[in-house]
């Protein structure tokens, strides 16, 4: 018969043992373990920073307009992609990350509402996927999508010339 008490066993048997639970030591984040450190790349970072952005209603594109432009372009070619990480910037240490994003808004969304959406979706999905710890996401509005722009998306960007009067 043993001397421990019953509140001793369910003490027992619910503490973890060492050996099954890797250790976190305190003055770490969960990136860094007594089994191994977990580093996280910038492009990593600013692809989860793109996709969390183009969740958020009211964001119509991501990037100025240079950057647009040749998204534009390379979507036209065969086998090209849209790239997630366009119009946006990050710097990832080992423990925390800064994200900076260039967005065109929809027409008629209030920006700064859309602005906190997006840095809140920014923020829960890199802390949650990496770990890491988003200090700051910096939204810059470079355009507002109006209606109908979509007409005259793709066009040249010279305006056509009036015809000559002789």
């Amino acid at each position: 018969m043993s001397n421990s008490t019953p509140a001793d066993e369910k003490t027992e048997n619910t503490t973890p043992s060492s050996s099954t639970t890797p250790a976190v030591r305190e003055d770490d984040s969960n990136l860094v373990t007594d089994h191994g450190r977990t580093s996280v790349a910038d492009v990593v970072v600013s692809k989860i920073a793109g996709m969390a952005a183009r969740e958020v209603t009211g964001v119509h594109g991501l990037g100025g307009s240079t950057a647009r432009a040749l998204g534009a372009l390379r979507e036209r070619i065969p086998g090209g992609r849209v790239n997630v990480q366009q119009g946006i910037s990050v710097e990832v240490g080992e423990r925390q990350a800064a994200v900076d994003i260039s967005i065109v808004a929809e027409y008629g969304v209030a920006i700064h509402e859309l602005a906190e959406a997006i840095r809140r979706n920014i923020i829960i999905s890199v802390e949650e996927m990496t770990g890491l710890e988003v200090t700051e996401v910096n939204v810059t509005v470079h355009d507002v999508h109006l209606p109908g722009d979509d007409d005259h998306e793709g066009e040249d960007a010279e305006p056509e010339k009036a015809p000559r009067v002789q």
